[in-house]
């Protein structure tokens, strides 16, 4: 017995000894994978820049080597690492030209697409060439490859070409066969984000800016192709109606979509006459990931601060609707900005905004944030694919706004909404109450009513106060009156090309723009710009690898795919501030 005793202590001691030393050989691997990715590469001679239109594109890159070996992660593209790579790619002599395949890709937004657009097209202001290559290519991947010198499809391909679509989910009749119902107090007639809970169709006010918005981003796609494609927008839409879709690929040659149909070992060939290389030489490429350690930029002069700021807007991280989700914590941006405030070094701040809005309470602590940044440089504002309601709150004190044209922004207007689940458990579970109370209002909020009509009054009053605030914020900040705040409020949803007319925002624009802008603001002559906040070291990469609800969620996203949003919002509704000042939670454009 006690050999047996031995043996089996022996096994279990080499079993755990074993476990560590693969775990640390594991570690040493995964760390060897960021450091050697993290080294300076050399650009070869004649190289051409590959961008793979492959994965999620979102404001900034998330590349955890960690969560992709564990299988955790779907890849992601930063526009801020795309619109870098391509600015390389246009300064570097040895970068001949841009070769752009189009795969299965997930923008975040066209006004996101409409930037990478403008630095394609800024790129071949240097003589330098690009190259489309696709077997499908999604509406969205057609029109960033669309500004490509030479645009070229498999034989047996496919071009979507359909238009834009919103489709809101009504959730109203769901919930009741719950017993839930929501207790919506809002103030905006275009402030639609409670339709989904209180209705079954869209509203007229909200159709109408729909329609408009829908219409404002699709006459820009529709213009932009139009002049790369040397066809009318008109044809461009009778193309949509017709639904070419499924077309005969070689028609798409003679609707000047495409320059010609080619496999893929073909568009080796013509890629070699460009480099004017022969048949059996080798072409030597880079991809984002090997352009982004290329040196690069400028570090001499004085710095501004380029501050990202994307997601929900909440009131801690614990408030978002799933653990992978990026947010905007009122709490951590407002210390941050105090930061860069205090930092001398920091010239001015450029806060790039990429929301729908969220928390109210969050997005006035973030706007007196910005107030004390102010007051001691200047703070410019860069609008990615929405800066809309809490989004534009936290905007509109800035000395200067720059927004894309397809930007969604404005929405100015704010709802308390509050789930009444009295039915869900009064009938369906069953469940009693009874109550004892020293005044009036001592068991408001209880679970076991919904509110009172004078409860619902108190609760209106807070509202219109909040409501109150939040205009008279955007009348401070961009000069204007009270009433002229007004005519455009309401909740309104406007694209940019439409917020510059109604002095929303100053200019149209990229990222780019709103660094020279703050540079000028500053008098500034040489400068440099750094990102904020720093992203996360390998070891909290590891971290949140490790974590198994980052890891169970994301296999959720990956098999619910377009339902997992619509899950993860009623799963965590209460998780979220009650005072919302944001655009419907899910801006749904196809």
């Amino acid at each position: 017995m006690k050999e047996f005793i031995k043996n089996v202590g022996a096994t279990v001691v080499g079993i755990f000894v074993f476990t560590i030393l693969v775990g640390a050989i594991g570690m040493m691997s995964l760390v060897g994978m960021v450091a050697s990715g993290s080294s300076a590469k050399d650009v070869a001679d004649n190289t051409v820049f590959v961008i793979n239109l492959e994965g999620q594109l979102q404001e900034r890159s998330v590349d955890n080597p960690f969560s992709q070996y564990l299988g955790g992660a779907a890849s992601t593209i930063g526009l801020d690492d795309l619109l870098d790579g391509i600015k390389k790619a246009k300064e570097n002599d040895k970068i001949k030209g841009i070769y752009i395949e189009a795969g299965a890709f997930a923008p975040d937004s066209y006004a996101s697409l409409q930037a990478v657009r403008k630095a394609l097209v800024d790129f071949k202001k240097s003589g330098k060439w690009i190259v489309a290559y696709g077997d499908i290519y999604t509406q969205a991947t057609y029109y960033v490859a669309s500004v490509a010198d030479k645009v070229y499809l498999n034989p047996s391909g496919q071009i979507d070409w359909h238009g834009l679509a919103s489709q809101t989910m009504f959730l109203k009749d769901a919930l009741a066969k719950f017993g839930v119902q929501m207790q919506v107090v809002k103030v905006g007639a275009y402030k639609s984000a409670t339709e989904m809970f209180t209705g079954d169709k869209m509203s007229d006010a909200n159709r109408e800016q729909v329609t408009a918005f829908l219409g404002g981003i699709w006459q820009n796609v529709c213009q932009d192709v139009a002049k790369s494609r040397k066809v009318s927008v008109e044809q461009l839409n009778q193309y949509a109606d017709n639904f070419i879709t499924f077309a005969e690929p070689k028609s798409y040659v003679g609707m000047k979509l495409v320059d010609g149909l080619l496999y893929h070992d073909q568009l080796k060939d013509e890629v070699k006459k460009l480099m004017k290389l022969g048949k059996d030489d080798d072409i030597s490429t880079i991809g984002l990931a090997g352009i982004m350690n290329v040196p690069g930029g400028k570090e001499e002069g004085d710095e501004i601060a380029v501050y990202y700021a994307y997601g929900d807007i909440v009131d801690g991280a614990s408030g978002a609707l799933s653990q992978s989700e990026n947010v905007i914590d009122g709490t951590k941006v407002s210390k941050d900005l105090e930061d860069l405030a205090d930092d001398d070094d920091v010239k001015a701040v450029v806060i790039r905004i990429n929301s729908g809005g969220g928390s109210a309470y969050a997005s006035e602590q973030m706007w007196r944030a910005i107030q004390l940044v102010k007051a001691k440089k200047p703070v410019v504002v860069s609008m990615g694919g929405m800066a809309a309601s809490g989004g534009y709150y936290m905007s509109c004190s800035a000395n200067w706004i720059v927004a894309e044209p397809t930007t969604l922004t404005g929405s100015i207007g704010i709802f308390g909404m509050f789930p009444d689940m009295s039915g869900l458990v009064t009938q369906k579970l069953g469940v009693k109450f009874d109550e004892v109370k020293t005044n009036k209002n001592s068991a408001f909020g209880t679970m076991a009513r919904p509110f009172s009509e004078e409860e619902m009054a108190y609760l209106s009053s807070y509202i219109s106060r909040g409501y109150s605030l939040f205009r008279q914020r955007v009348a401070d900040g961009r000069h204007m009156s009270v009433d002229a705040v007004e005519k455009v409020a309401q909740g309104h949803v406007w694209v940019g090309q439409d917020a510059l007319k109604i002095k929303l925002v100053d200019q149209l624009g990229g990222l780019d723009d709103a660094v020279a802008k703050a540079a000028k603001l500053a008098k500034l002559d040489e400068y440099y710009t750094a990102s904020y906040p720093g992203k996360e070291d390998w070891l909290d990469q590891f971290t949140s690898a490790m974590s198994s609800g980052s890891y169970i969620d994301n296999q959720m996203r990956l098999a619910m795919g377009e339902y997992y949003s619509t899950f993860m919002l009623l799963k965590d509704i209460n998780k979220q501030s009650a005072i919302q000042a944001r655009i419907p939670y899910m801006v749904n454009i196809k």
